[in-house]
């Protein structure tokens, strides 16, 4: 199993950090840094930042997103940035949500997994180099009765096939992730649950591929807290949990809450939700149950830190990407180090 690093959204607040975290996590072995975008900072600039910066881990999305950009521009980017990087870029793509899609890009949120296959396969195509030409239900490259024709990509990439991640919540979202993709970005995973939460759909995509799990990335991102305290660390992480279980969507349309629902805690996420859409969100963080959050997290000292890592990884986990907690540069930088040592003392490294 190998570690990654998630740097989170550029302007929350430690950015003055970032930039150093991202260097001790290439110093120290890290194997990729994920960076994210919503409605603030993008991904790509992050990442050409830290690229820059860096020697040798790899830098990707986590993800950009797909309302955001017309896939040909997708497929421009990761050419340039892994051009630029020297085979070091990893694309990382998601539909985001309702709310984002609708209400920043302005873009319908309607029939998510076909609008992501096919991006998927018109990203692919331009990276080849050919003329691109696509005929589909979402995109017609080029469009039709005008001037436009097939043009290709005048960039050459470093690599033939850069790796392309899909980020993927849903059962059949997952199932298609399996299919088309090289590997599947997971969000509040529980080893526990990972089997029928994740892989098993994975799996059923990979099958109807006629492929295996074999060469697939399954890269969940963690929050990591190190120190003597459990629960205090699990209480720091309670708002964080509020937020997306309770409010990430609208009650219809929140995938957080439907992955809590199938990890068993129907009830304590329908409260979660209540609260948090009614305004009260100190009650939603709240009623957050101890146990989700402990299992969705690597909490405590660096020995039970490496009982979690081992279980993540018999799970089927072959990339753990932390995002390690702290209020200070420091502590940020031990909780890196201890995700090192705890990989050590697991046998995993």
């Amino acid at each position: 199993m190998r570690l990654g690093i998630n740097l989170g959204y550029w302007g929350a607040g430690m950015d003055g950090d970032n930039l150093a975290v991202a260097q001790e996590a290439d110093r120290l072995g890290y194997d990729v840094c994920w960076a994210a975008e919503a409605y603030g900072s993008d991904a790509p600039t992050v990442l050409a930042w830290v690229a820059a910066k860096t020697e040798r881990i790899d830098v990707g999305s986590a993800i950009m997103q797909i309302p955001a950009r017309q896939p040909a521009m997708t497929a421009m980017t990761a050419a340039t940035l892994d051009s630029l990087t020297g085979g070091r870029f990893r694309l990382g793509l998601g539909v985001s949500g309702p709310q984002v899609s609708e209400g920043w890009y302005g873009v319908k949120f309607d029939k998510p997994l076909a609008r992501t296959r096919e991006y998927v396969e018109i990203v692919r195509k331009a990276m080849t180099r050919e003329r691109l030409s696509y005929d589909g239900e979402h995109w017609t490259l080029p469009l039709p009765g005008g001037p436009g024709k097939p043009i290709k990509l005048t960039v050459h990439p470093q690599r033939e096939h850069i790796p392309l991640y899909i980020a993927a919540i849903g059962p059949k979202n997952l199932e298609q992730t399996g299919e088309i993709a090289d590997g599947a970005l997971l969000i509040f995973p529980s080893a526990e649950h990972l089997e029928e939460t994740a892989l098993r759909p994975l799996r059923e995509g990979r099958e109807k591929a006629g492929l295996t799990m074999d060469g697939f990335d399954v890269c969940p991102t963690l929050p990591l807290a190190l120190g003597d305290d459990v629960t205090a660390l699990a209480d720091v992480f309670r708002p964080y949990t509020a937020l997306y279980v309770g409010g990430m969507g609208s009650r219809k349309q929140n995938f957080y809450n439907r992955l809590a629902q199938r990890m068993g805690y129907e009830k304590e996420a329908a409260e979660i939700q209540d609260k948090y859409l009614a305004g009260d969100k100190a009650g939603a963080a709240a009623a957050v149950p101890h146990s989700l959050i402990d299992r969705t997290t690597l909490l405590g000292s660096v020995e039970r830190i490496a009982e979690r890592m081992t279980a993540y990884a018999e799970a089927g986990v072959t990339t753990l990407t932390l995002a390690p907690a702290g209020f200070t540069l420091d502590e940020r930088v031990a909780a890196l180090r201890a995700g090192v040592e705890a990989m050590e003392r697991a046998g995993l490294a």
